[in-house]
């Protein structure tokens, strides 16, 4: 019997360099999508997923997403002053969403190396959640709750999966394999960031994934490779090739790179449309441009 998944790590080290010179004060995870910031949307995403405890992998910038994440008691003093109560049950409400632990990766060395951080507070029978800090997929399902399902059916790794365009085929883990139903893909091959003439499938994984015990033994056992990073991709590459199963799911919901410009904007539309306190007069706006 597979194990419930409680525990999640997201990953939110890198520079953002993509969004400079926003980032260049703020972590990318902070810039804000309507009226809360990226990494709160992913957070929700966990929580309601069933994830208790999140461990996030940080860098020496990222100071403000750890107080966004605790409590502020001055602020919560002057709502309880000026009798913002509701507001103050929001703010309260941020640092109880789940239990909260942050390691710092001491040096850039790919999202392979961010994930060895925290493997040290994973046990070794245990199952974990992976998440990216920089997109927020929007669904009735949560997306990670999809994955979960499916790790829970087939008692084996998943990672979440969609169609990409051509032109960012370069940047992304692309996967081969076979359709075992609709949104089911069984694995053969995953190979991050391929030269463009060795592609041969549109489907790219993306930032979730569920990481069973054997995975995890094989990040763990990982060494930088010639550009001096390291990939979770190639530790679920070895994986496959020692016999692993492992499925990746076309998940339900509406998907936002927010780690580029035009995903931000994209998600700002997307979740301004469903605001009802902004949502005619955004649609009004669009109608004009």
């Amino acid at each position: 019997m597979v194990s419930n998944i409680k525990k999640a790590i997201i990953l939110t080290a890198g520079y953002g360099t993509r969004m400079l010179p926003a980032t260049k004060s703020s972590p990318k995870e902070m810039l804000h999508v309507v009226d809360k910031p990226i990494i709160h949307y992913i957070v929700e995403e966990a929580v309601a997923s069933g994830i208790e405890e999140i461990i996030f992998v940080t860098s020496n910038n990222k100071r403000p997403l750890e107080d966004y994440f605790d409590r502020n008691r001055d602020l919560e003093a002057q709502l309880r002053t000026s009798g913002k109560l509701e507001l103050l049950a929001e703010i309260r409400g941020i640092s109880e969403m789940a239990t909260f632990a942050y390691l710092r990766q001491g040096e850039q060395r790919g999202p392979g190396d961010a994930l060895k951080v925290a493997l040290p507070f994973v046990g070794k029978g245990e199952a974990v959640a992976v998440m990216f800090g920089d997109d927020i997929v929007d669904s009735e399902v949560p997306a990670l709750r999809q994955l979960i399902d499916v790790y829970a059916q087939y008692s084996a790794p998943v990672i979440a999966a969609k169609k990409v365009d051509r032109t960012v085929m370069p940047s992304k883990g692309m996967i081969v394999g076979h359709n075992i139903d609709d949104k089911i893909i069984r694995v053969e091959s995953i190979i991050e960031k391929p030269a463009l003439e060795d592609v041969v499938s549109d489907i790219a994984a993306q930032s979730r994934m569920i990481l069973t015990p054997e995975v995890l033994q094989l990040v763990r056992e990982m060494e930088p490779m010639g550009n001096n990073e390291l990939y979770h991709t190639d530790a679920l590459a070895k994986y496959l090739e020692q016999g692993g199963v492992l499925q990746a799911l076309d998940f339900e919901g509406d998907w936002y790179d927010c780690g580029n410009k035009l995903g931000l904007i994209e998600a700002q539309i997307g979740l301004g449309l469903k605001d009802p306190t902004i949502a005619d007069a955004l649609r009004e706006y669009l109608g004009k441009v």
